[in-house]
């Protein structure tokens, strides 16, 4: 049987929320610019239209469950990911506050590189800019392999270096001599609940 969906029309011909794609085609088939969106339960439908559109477009409907989460991660944070098209394929990292969403940093796309390779350097690239800024605020990660690296000090990746890819490692060269010169809290990053909060905030939303 399948999944109850809930779409929200933000806007179209009767903006709200509806249950079935049939109703809501009936809102957005033709009109012009209509702005909507899918959502796995009631309230992150109920969130969502809360909220603006522009908040949810080309992102995961998933992002943004955390706010009505039993559980919620600790705000004030950054939040950070990384994409890569490929493996290896052209990557890139960002980071975001966990709460607006608002982007702090934006790095790349490299060419050759990983998503594990780039959730480390966002990682520390996050560290790095809470140092600058006199903050001290958690980060968090859906990395746990990133996570793990940052911890020892060490990017255990299994990419090849290559005139490509130079400044990937120029970039992790850099990481590990930071983190060999700075001792983490152990609570300086956090593991990103997926199952529970949805999508990190800092995803990029190409899944």
């Amino acid at each position: 049987m399948p999944r109850q969906k809930y779409y929200v029309v933000w806007k179209g011909r009767k903006p709200g929320i509806f249950t079935s794609w049939g109703e809501t085609e009936k809102q957005v088939k033709g009109y012009a610019a209509a702005q909507y969106k899918s959502f796995q339960s009631l309230k992150e439908a109920e969130a969502a239209y809360r909220s603006e559109y522009q908040a949810f477009k080309g992102k995961p409907s998933s992002q943004g469950k955390w706010r009505e989460a039993s559980v919620k991660p600790i705000l004030p944070s950054i939040s950070v990911d990384a994409a890569c098209s490929g493996s290896p394929g052209k990557m890139e990292y960002r980071g975001v506050f966990t709460d607006s969403q608002e982007e702090i940093f934006r790095v790349g796309p490299f060419p050759d590189g990983t998503n594990n390779v780039g959730e480390f350097l966002a990682i520390v690239h996050a560290l790095t800019w809470l140092e600058k800024q006199e903050k001290h605020l958690p980060i968090y990660s859906d990395s746990r392999n990133a996570i793990s690296w940052v911890y020892t000090g060490k990017c255990k990746t299994q990419l090849k270096h290559t005139d490509r890819n130079a400044p990937i490692f120029a970039l992790i060269h850099s990481a590990e001599n930071w983190l060999a010169e700075n001792e983490l809290r152990e609570d300086a990053v956090l593991k990103w609940d997926t199952e529970l909060w949805g999508e990190n905030p800092a995803d990029f939303g190409r899944k």
